[in-house]
């Protein structure tokens, strides 16, 4: 992987930068964290959904397996 990619549509690390900066001059340095905690909840979500489908599918595929 590109050092100067950092998985955000291969921005360098001036935008990245730039982006924190306005980030920071928007919303302000309190309001940011309550802003990424309820980002991590909604991706643990996420995951923990995803993963409910995928063992419901495996257990299906098990289920399916045993009774032939």
């Amino acid at each position: 992987m590109n050092s100067s990619s950092l998985l955000l549509l291969n921005l360098g690390g001036q935008e990245v930068i730039l982006i924190v900066v306005l980030a920071l001059l928007l919303f302000g340095g309190k309001k940011i964290p309550e802003l990424m905690r309820g980002m991590g909840r909604g991706i643990r979500e996420f995951k923990d959904a995803s993963n409910g489908v995928k063992n419901d599918i495996e257990d299906s595929m098990k289920d399916k397996k045993d009774q032939n």
